[in-house]
């Protein structure tokens, strides 16, 4: 099969999805779009071939390009998505996919019409992490039992990006969609469960004060009809570094990580302590999930199941946003 080539848009983590696709064998890096002339003049340094531009529809209708690759602010997503699908591209989108339910279930009709011959991705980039590989594995094996609960929290730790950053002037912006998406893609992806309702509550005392508009705080529970228990946080005002914890608890097994490491308890016996992993739990790049996506083009892998659960997290990120105005236990209406 011919090389692929590749369109990107927008060079913030958009620089990893470039060097992804530069060093795959198969995928040429045909044409790069940011808004920042500095930015795209760097890079012109490196790929001296590739067609610069600031107007994404340039890649999103051109004929020579195959794949784009979407890593611009929130709100453009969707729109930029719709319009790679309706030109033939397979996409591979930054989360979220995009930030609405009514969004999703316009993207989520065009890919169903395509999807025999069009992939569609997003980068819920924790899934290539060392540490969560071993885990999905070991839960499947039944290593824990049954898991009646899964915490996770995401401490973004970067209170200037949402009080100065493109994330406080944009609409809507929602740090669930924004971030707490990680930790329920994870308890989607390793528990292979989904929950039936939410119920979400949050806050925005640490930007108080501030231009940001929103909560910067979120917290909520989540039911199954296992029986399951679910509870995400989004804490992006959090003194702290960068980081999220992990917690699932099941009848034989309980799994943490936090900052004390990754850790296994497999007794209550207090006189045995736990059992340490030296597992990575972050991904060796952001980029680590695009040479699998690129296989799955190549070679028209199926990929349906996993482009399922990037729509079941927005339904699930849609019912906390509802959640939180609402005041209200919410059931989720899965797309």
């Amino acid at each position: 099969m011919n090389n692929l080539r590749v369109g990107i848009i927008g060079l913030g983590v958009g620089e990893q999805h470039v060097k992804a696709y530069s060093d795959h064998p198969n995928c040429i890096v045909a044409g790069i779009c940011d808004f920042s002339e500095e930015k795209l003049a760097k890079i012109q340094c490196e790929f001296p071939d590739a067609y610069l531009t600031r107007n994404a529809d340039e890649l999103l209708l051109s004929p020579d390009i195959d794949v784009i690759s979407i890593a611009s602010f929130d709100n453009d997503h969707a729109d930029q998505v719709t319009i790679a699908l309706n030109s033939g591209k397979h996409v591979f989108c930054e989360k979220p996919l995009c930030q609405t339910l009514e969004q999703a279930y316009h993207i989520k009709d065009i890919w169903a019409n395509q999807q025999s011959r069009l992939k569609l991705g997003s980068n819920l980039v924790l899934r290539g992490a060392p540490l969560y590989k071993w885990l999905k594995c070991r839960i499947e094996e039944g290593f824990f039992g049954d898991i009646y609960a899964f915490d996770g929290e995401y401490l973004y730790g970067r209170l200037n990006k949402i009080t100065s950053g493109w994330r406080g002037q944009i609409d809507d912006y929602s740090v669930i969609m924004g971030g707490g998406i990680h930790m329920i893609d994870l308890m989607l992806w390793l528990t292979n469960q989904r929950p039936t309702s939410v119920f979400a509550s949050g806050n925005k005392i640490c930007t108080k004060n501030t231009e940001f508009r929103y909560n910067d705080y979120v917290s909520s529970i989540m039911s199954f009809e296992s029986g399951m228990t679910g509870r995400i946080t989004a804490n992006f005002g959090c003194v702290h570094r960068h980081h999220h914890v992990i917690r699932i608890y099941g009848t034989k097994a309980t799994f943490l990580y936090d900052d004390a490491g990754p850790r296994i308890h497999t007794t209550r016996d207090p006189s045995v302590s736990s059992e340490h992993l030296n597992l990575n739990p972050l991904p060796p790049s952001k980029g680590v999930l695009i040479p699998d996506f690129i296989a799955s083009v190549l070679n028209n892998n199926g990929i349906n199941n996993e482009t399922q659960i990037i729509f079941d997290s927005i339904s699930i990120c849609s019912a906390h946003d509802k959640s939180l105005k609402t005041q209200k236990q919410e059931m989720i209406n899965y797309i």
